[in-house]
């Protein structure tokens, strides 16, 4: 399945199946304390994301002001509001990274693909994104490609990392 604007809705509460899964996980955790961060943690594990529309569906549900909610959100960094691409491309900016040229690889990552880091390829496959030190500066520059680190890559390269990708999903 891919995250194309086709199959995932940009408001996860318009599909049944999933504004189920989003009432299971708030009713299971409503009463908890820190019951907005299990929740939020669980839609995203669930879900992939969480939208605008269910950061207010949560805030209401657990009478908080929606300002709660989603300034956890923008906080953690591992919280995203928007459905992601099948797989990610993390770009280092920690400082050996920096110095080691991860800007280049960012350049040539946007020319072959046509998007910036925080947005997804328009068939939802990659999405590119920012981090910070993912602590692996021996091999700067660092790209994380899904959960995987891939060290001192040089702009020539990236385009391998791409084709390694479309050769996965052409074996699925």
């Amino acid at each position: 399945m891919t995250l194309s604007e086709n199959t995932i809705p940009a408001n996860p509460l318009e599909n049944p199946e999933q504004k189920a899964v989003i009432d299971a996980i708030i009713d299971e955790n409503l009463h908890l304390n820190g019951a907005t961060m299990v929740i939020l943690n669980q839609i995203q594990e669930r879900i992939g994301f969480i939208s605008k529309p269910v950061q207010a569906y949560i805030a209401e549900r657990l009478r908080v002001p929606i300002s709660k909610v989603h300034g956890v959100v923008s906080f953690y960094s591992f919280f995203t509001t928007s459905p992601r691409g099948k797989h990610t491309i993390k770009f280092c900016l920690g400082t050996a990274c920096y110095v080691g040229g991860i800007d280049q690889i960012i350049e040539k990552a946007k020319q072959l693909l046509g998007i910036e880091p925080g947005n997804t390829t328009p068939d939802g496959m990659i999405t590119l994104e920012v981090c910070r030190c993912v602590g692996a500066c021996s091999q700067a520059p660092v790209v994380v490609v899904d959960e995987n680190i891939r060290g001192r890559v040089q702009p020539n390269k990236f385009p391998k990392i791409i084709q390694d990708i479309q050769t996965q999903e052409g074996a699925h």
